[in-house]
């Protein structure tokens, strides 16, 4: 009976866990928060924004030493707050599904943390800094020229302000976005989740996959799925904070 209790507590916990990183993911740590920041200063409500791309690593050291706080969201370092909130997320998700659909359950929450994985392997935000800061205390250009290789490299791989990022980004976003579509579904089958719930996962990942397609055959117009897509998310995560603060009290 002892151990039932403290098993049945922990699980509330995850639920609460859960529920306060859903709502830390919609109010505070969104995706791409680079994207708002840039709208923001074409307002000319937020200053110090480059404006010209940011083609070499030259440029984005220029940024990190004049302004490390925009250079780094800029970089997505508020990514990786966002898909470890959307971790927590997923494994709250499995606990209170499982019983649905134990096997689409395992197959969604390990497809999602893999995706989370490669994301925090790809981001390359606190590599960039170190290297701007080497930069631009030392005078030898010898070693100037290495740190502008290394920076140079990891762009090579992931440069966010080109249109083709690295292959460990779009792995990353394709899993993450693929496991929160197979929770929609299994939520639409169970009635832990409401209805609603359910419809707005699958419109907000099953639209966010489209981006893939676009990207592959209509590049021009690759950028339309995420703001379609970003409201039914932000309504989605706060859908799911409410259930399982809910499911934390029952």
């Amino acid at each position: 009976m002892t151990l039932l209790k403290t098993k049945d507590l922990s699980w509330r916990t995850l639920y609460r866990v859960g529920a306060i990183a859903a709502l830390l993911a919609v109010f505070v740590f969104r995706r791409n928060l680079g994207a708002e920041l840039a709208l923001l200063g074409n307002f000319g409500i937020i200053d110090g924004l480059p404006t010209t791309p940011l083609i070499n690593a030259s440029d984005w050291f220029n940024l990190l030493q004049d302004n490390r706080l925009i250079g780094l969201t800029l970089l997505n370092l508020f990514d990786l707050v966002e898909y470890a909130l959307l971790g927590v997320v997923f494994l709250a998700l499995y606990v209170a599904l499982r019983e649905a659909h134990q096997s689409a359950m395992l197959l969604a929450t390990t497809a999602g943390l893999i995706g989370i994985t490669v994301y925090f392997a790809s981001n390359q935000a606190f590599a960039m800094l170190a290297l701007s800061k080497r930069f631009s205390e030392t005078i030898n250009h010898s070693q100037r020229s290495t740190y502008l290789a290394a920076g140079e490299a990891l762009l090579a791989t992931n440069n966010p302000n080109s249109l083709y990022q690295g292959t460990g980004i779009y792995v990353s976003l394709f899993l993450v976005l693929l496991a929160g579509l197979i929770i929609s579904k299994v939520m639409l089958q169970s009635d832990v989740f409401s209805k609603a719930t359910a419809i707005t996962g699958i419109l907000a990942n099953g639209i966010g996959l489209c981006y893939f397609i676009a990207l592959a055959f209509a590049p021009v117009i690759f950028w339309i799925p995420h703001p379609i897509s970003a409201p039914f998310r932000v309504v989605w995560y706060f859908l799911i904070a409410l259930r399982l603060l809910k499911l934390a009290r029952t």
